[in-house]
């Protein structure tokens, strides 16, 4: 066997057909790579009928003044278990590159465990065996992230849309959506107009410019797989809404008081002291309503998606904290999720991270997730297979691996 050079067509129809496929190892994403400054190349290692029995999207980039290394994103098309396949297309991988790159990295979509969403132990699988098998071969394992230090996160939360129901999300959660829905939030699909609204929204999430995010859009649009989706507020409904709402707790208010008139219990005091605030909200809710009313649309979220097979992937999220009481993000997500439910079989909330204490930074974002009902799933990591040994020692030793990936130099998605 040995590897040759695929055409897009004939990379694209394995790639779909594999068991551990992922839009990471799509023609669509190696045209957006290539507007971030990578070259490409689409590799199969084939045997004497031409047979293809391993694949891979080989993103090559310049790094230092002399070197050149390799990106395999989710790492290489191929069944990790078969122990002599993987072997034996490491070791073509090492001759077909070794005068043209330094090394090639991985970070394969290969679920080694998931996390119990009660207790938060981790239960691994047979599937970590494989990190045995890669260290073998030559592989090298870099630090396990907790956090959002590789890549792409080593934690997912996926949702099983065989298995959702809003009844079966958390409670929290289904409170924040239903308070989004009596804020008059409206979910809307639209075209890449809406990405200048969306940008808005993640411009503090990560150092990246506009460009990246139309980029990602534009290309995966050319195949009709980009979904871009924004959340508004209807001033009209808001205001309906919460004037009905200030009557109706109008109405139980005077009766609590006329309880207490009566019989001036603690549980009528705290009934009161309760709907109250209540009121006072929806008071406020009436004068927010009726400042903005009159204006043109008032977008407070938005995402943008791409489908890929029966997956659906959330690329990126955001939405204007300016309108924090709104809950957009609760809101869009879940709308995301009945919109797709039909049709797909997972959502993909993308990265969480490992850590589950009270004293994680990213503790609400995990929460956020979680009261979704995901699956979370850890994932194997990064590997980087060395090919060049000397110019690795030298990338490593001159900082230049570290400067290129490290957190704010990313431009990986």
């Amino acid at each position: 066997m040995h590897i040759k050079e695929l055409s897009v067509a004939e990379f694209d129809s394995f790639a779909k057909s594999f068991f551990l496929s992922s839009y990471y190892q799509s023609s669509n994403y190696a045209l957006f790579m290539a507007e971030n400054g990578y070259e490409y190349e689409f590799i199969g290692y084939v045997d004497e009928l031409g047979v293809i029995k391993a694949a891979a999207l080989i993103l090559i980039k310049k790094i230092g003044l002399k070197y050149r290394y390799g990106y395999s994103p989710k790492g290489f098309l191929i069944d990790y278990f078969d122990h002599d396949l993987l072997k034996q297309f490491t070791y073509a991988l090492k001759n077909y590159y070794q005068k043209k790159l330094a090394l090639i990295k991985i970070n394969p979509e290969i679920a080694i465990g998931e996390i119990n969403g009660t207790s938060k132990i981790i239960n691994y699988n047979q599937n970590i065996i494989i990190r045995d098998y890669l260290k073998e071969l030559g592989y090298f394992k870099l630090k396990d992230n907790k956090y959002f230090e590789s890549l792409f996160p080593r934690y997912n939360g996926i949702l099983n849309l065989q298995e959702y129901s809003f009844d079966n999300l958390a409670k929290n959660t289904k409170n924040k959506i239903r308070k989004g829905i009596k804020k008059g939030l409206v979910f809307e699909k639209v075209d890449r107009n809406g990405l200048d609204i969306l940008f808005e929204f993640i411009k503090r999430k990560k150092e990246i410019d506009p460009f990246y995010y139309k980029n990602y859009y534009n290309v995966f649009d050319r195949t009709h797989s980009a979904d871009l989706f924004l959340v508004k507020i209807d001033v009209q409904q808001y205001l309906l809404n919460s004037k009905k709402l200030y009557d109706e707790e109008l109405e139980r208010n005077n009766a609590i008081s006329r309880n207490l008139l009566s019989e001036a219990t603690d549980n009528f005091i705290k009934e009161k002291m309760n709907s109250d605030r209540i009121l006072l909200s929806y008071k406020n809710d009436i004068e927010l309503a009726t400042k903005l009313a009159g204006k043109d649309s008032i977008y407070v979220g938005g995402a943008l998606a791409i489908r890929y097979l029966n997956r659906v992937h959330i690329v990126i999220s955001g939405f204007d904290k300016q309108y924090k009481q709104f809950e957009a993000n609760y809101f869009l997500h879940y709308q995301l999720l009945e919109y797709y439910k039909n049709n797909f079989k997972f959502v993909d909330l993308n990265g969480m991270t490992g850590d589950f204490t009270d004293k994680n930074p990213y503790l609400g974002l995990n929460k956020f997730k979680m009261g979704f009902k995901p699956h979370i799933y850890e994932f194997i990591g990064e590997f980087d297979l060395i090919i060049n040994d000397k110019a690795y020692k030298s990338l490593i030793r001159k900082g230049l691996l570290a400067k290129e990936f490290n957190k704010k130099g990313k431009k990986i998605a």
